[in-house]
């Protein structure tokens, strides 16, 4: 694998793990020489634009070596870049999110793959021409070569994404180029990671203990449980911080939960008036990430001051996994999508100073989870949903100014910016509100964002007071106030959601709170019910009509709240949370 800056660099690398086949990430400008011996090549996605100064590269020889070679997305790109003929253009429109892909010149690369199917795209430049000797196998809508290939020199390129779960087929494609076109042999045995994790774990400790800073959730659980098996109770410690932007409810189950795990080696510490102190005023979404970031560090070395893990026989855990380091930037070409609450300023002078352990730094969200069941942790702490590390922080919008929605075309923007992702890169922008919700809605929200510049998400209007036109932002950061109510709405949505049994039909559901509405009642509710995997994409998921009514009217009940939406929008183009 070589590694273009993609966000989903990795993600590929492991699906061809998951078939039985060792994989090695490297650099994108890795030598042609240092990979000759190797039975294939992919090429990643990246945010840059391969015809500008700078931007990830490759030695053009390895399309030249014999090994066979496959380009995702920047990949393809820098094929054709790079091979006589070829030329790459920039989009007319981006294409983020799901496309239909009609396979016009079936080869070996789409052998057992539908002729027309569903695939996920993030791109947007796009190759105008295929290079010499080069067929151009499948396209979409606005995607006149999506594939194209040159089958005798065993180079083939794709514009979407085969590694993602929303890419149906993606594995038939993946396992056509491994053994089909490389000749791979299916060697590799994913069981081995956990011996390799605890191997690791006590590398890295060398003898010294592990304080955790556990949030409760599946990823720092699994981590703190694994150092336990690794090195025993003795030698490891936890500590759970309440931030004061946890869910209702959150700190008593996890100080239960962890207490089974540890007994004695487990505490709380209640930190809620410096985090809300040092959040007061503050609107940018980065700026909060950064915040809450190195609040949790001035916190963990006031923790460690007043016990006996100042010296040099303790060292830092997390359960940092390999999307926050992606999503952070954290490999040599990645764009910043949001700043992880564990890749901060302070986390990374730990790392170069050798004082932390992340036993799931190269593991995604279902692998942490088969790890989790592989040492025996119980369901109830396994299947829980993912929450972010900086809480509700990060789900109680801020606005800087007061502004109406504007109208357009296709529905109305609302005053309120939030985080995205198109072509691997990071964006902030509007969110296109429709005037009403249906299931329906869900098949043009991609193609809104296509076709719109300025927003990155589309929602829905389920349930309101007054109608879009009358809505404005309010000035507003993070207070107890606005977490209270947020709190009170997450309750009230995670309540009906496991009674329903709608919960288990989801893999996340952020409640977000928006600085948007009426007089009287500032704030307003975007519901987002999503499907994924691993967090590097994901579905916007339907709500039965009935629950969703339910839902809305215990909503509007909040004092402040003046509308609830439906967030219909996939990632890419929209990050699961709003920021």
């Amino acid at each position: 694998m070589l590694d273009a800056g993609g966000q989903y660099c990795h993600l590929i690398a492991r699906r061809v793990r998951e078939l039985g086949v060792y994989a090695d990430v490297m650099p994108s400008e890795t030598p042609a020489a240092e990979l000759e011996d190797r039975r294939g090549i992919i090429i990643s996605g990246g945010p840059a634009s391969v015809y500008e100064p700078g931007s990830p590269d490759v030695d053009p020889e390895i399309f030249s070596l014999g090994v066979p070679v496959l380009g995702i997305c920047y990949g393809l790109q820098l094929m054709a870049h790079h091979i006589p003929g070829g030329k790459v253009i920039p989009g007319v429109k981006g294409e983020y999110g799901m496309a239909q892909l009609r396979v016009t010149e079936p080869d070996r690369l789409f052998e057992g793959f539908q002729a027309v199917s569903q695939v996920w795209m993030s791109h947007r430049d796009k190759v105008g021409e295929a290079p010499e000797d080069f067929v151009v196998t499948a396209e979409t809508s606005t995607c006149a070569i999506a594939a194209m290939a040159n089958d005798w020199r065993k180079l083939y390129g794709i514009q979407f994404h085969p590694e993602v779960v929303h890419t149906h087929g993606g594995k038939v494609i993946l396992g056509n180029f491994l053994f089909g076109i490389a000749g791979c042999a299916q060697d590799w045995e994913p069981t081995r990671q956990l011996e390799e994790i605890e191997d690791g774990i006590r590398r890295t400790a060398r003898g010294r203990n592990v304080f955790f800073f556990a949030s409760g959730g599946v990823d720092s659980t699994v981590a703190f449980s694994l150092c336990l098996r690794a090195l025993g109770k003795e030698r490891v410690h936890a500590a759970y911080v309440d931030t004061g932007l946890m869910r209702e409810g959150e700190t008593e189950f996890v100080r239960e939960a962890f207490t089974r795990l540890a007994g004695d080696s487990f505490e709380v510490v209640d930190a809620k008036a410096e985090f809300l102190g040092k959040l007061a005023g503050v609107v940018e979404p980065e700026a909060k990430r950064k915040i809450i970031g190195e609040e949790f560090v001035a916190v963990q070395e006031r923790v460690l001051e007043t016990g006996p893990f100042l010296n040099g026989r303790w060292i830092l855990g997390q359960g940092t996994i390999y999307p926050d380091t992606i999503e952070s930037g954290g490999t040599a070409k990645a764009e910043v999508i949001k700043t992880h609450h564990n890749r901060v300023a302070g986390i990374q002078s730990l790392i170069e100073a050798g004082r932390l352990v992340e036993p799931l730094s190269q593991l995604y969200k279902d692998e942490v989870r088969q790890v989790g069941r592989a040492i025996g942790l119980p369901d109830e702490l396994l299947d829980r949903h993912p929450f972010p590390g900086p809480g509700l922080a990060i789900r109680c919008l801020c606005a800087s100014e007061a502004k109406a929605a504007r109208q357009v075309e296709d529905g109305w923007v609302l005053p309120v910016l939030s985080v995205g992702v198109q072509g691997d890169s990071r964006t902030y922008r509007g969110t296109l509100a429709l005037e009403s919700y249906s299931e329906g809605a869900f098949a043009t929200a991609t193609e809104s964002i296509n076709r719109l510049a300025d927003v990155n998400r589309v929602v829905a209007l389920v349930a309101g007071v007054a109608p879009l036109s009358e809505m404005r932002s309010y000035v507003c950061a993070i207070d107890a106030e606005r977490l209270a109510r947020l709190r009170r709405c997450d309750a009230i949505v995670r309540g009906m959601s496991l009674e329903s049994g709608f919960e288990e039909k989801v893999w996340q559901f952020p409640v977000v709170l928006l600085p948007c509405g009426v007089e009287g009642r500032p704030d307003s509710v975007v519901l987002r019910p999503i499907d994924s995997v691993d967090g590097m994409t994901a579905q916007a998921v339907p709500m039965p009509e009935g629950l969703l009514a339910r839902m809305a009217e215990g909503l509007l009940g909040v004092e402040g709240i003046s509308a609830v939406f439906y967030d219909l929008t996939n990632k890419p183009p929209a990050t699961i949370e709003w920021e």
